[in-house]
């Protein structure tokens, strides 16, 4: 089995004014946006854990619990078994230490 690049395993943060028609740009949760209302995010982590920040109450970041799997390193499939959500995929376009790119 590939594994995915080793940058992606970070938070990151939708810097949605970066989108293209087809893919979601994301940056580091550090990354010095510009002021915004609340922004969607999600996590990565070298043991398949996955965490959703979905847009919450007054804007506040949530967390949603999953895991994330891969067979080729660059399309990944999310499933949130305990939180009764739909999973989904995503493809990596992209990534380094400043911006992943994905399309899904």
């Amino acid at each position: 089995m590939n594994e995915p690049p080793p940058a992606l395993f970070r938070s990151w943060t939708h810097s949605r004014e970066e989108d293209s028609a087809d893919i979601a740009v994301y940056r580091p949760a550090d990354h010095p946006f510009p002021p915004s209302r609340g922004r969607e995010g999600m996590e990565f982590a070298a043991d398949g854990t996955f965490i959703d920040h979905p847009i919450g109450r007054g804007d506040a970041p949530d967390s949603v619990p999953g895991v994330w799997q891969t067979k080729d390193g660059v399309r990944l499939t999310i499933s949130f078994p305990a939180a009764g959500r739909p999973g989904r995929e995503l493809e990596i376009v992209s990534c380094d230490e400043s911006v992943l790119r994905v399309r899904g």
